[in-house]
C-alpha cells in the first residue's frame, strides 16, 4: 500500500451498484461504469478530489468496453488533503 496509515483520516468499504450501465449502449457501458463509480464515491465521501487505483480500473475494464461488472466492492480512503483514493476491497 503506497498510502501511510497516519495519512488516512477516514476509510470506508462500499459495494457500488453499477447496474445502471445496462441502459447505456453496448459500446459505452464501461465508461459509464467509471462515471457512476466516480459520482458514487464523491457523493458518499463528500470530496471533489478522487483517485481511482489501477486495480479498480483493471477490474472495471476486465471484460472490455461491453462487459463491466454489475457491482464492485471497493475501499475508499480519505487523506488529510481531502483526496479520496479508491482501492479494491480485500476479500476476507
Amino acid at each position: 500500500m503506497s498510502e501511510k496509515r497516519e495519512d488516512v483520516v477516514e476509510e470506508r468499504v462500499y459495494n457500488v451498484p453499477l447496474r445502471r450501465i445496462l441502459i447505456a449502449p453496448v459500446k459505452k457501458r464501461t465508461p459509464r461504469a467509471v462515471r457512476i463509480l466516480r459520482a458514487f464515491v464523491m457523493k458518499h465521501m463528500k470530496s471533489e478530489s478522487l483517485v481511482i487505483s489501477n486495480e479498480v480500473n483493471a477490474a472495471l475494464w476486465k471484460k472490455g468496453i461491453e462487459g463491466a461488472p454489475h457491482h464492485l466492492r471497493i475501499r475508499a480512503a480519505k487523506g488529510r488533503d481531502n483526496t479520496v483514493t479508491v482501492y479494491l476491497a480485500k476479500e476476507e
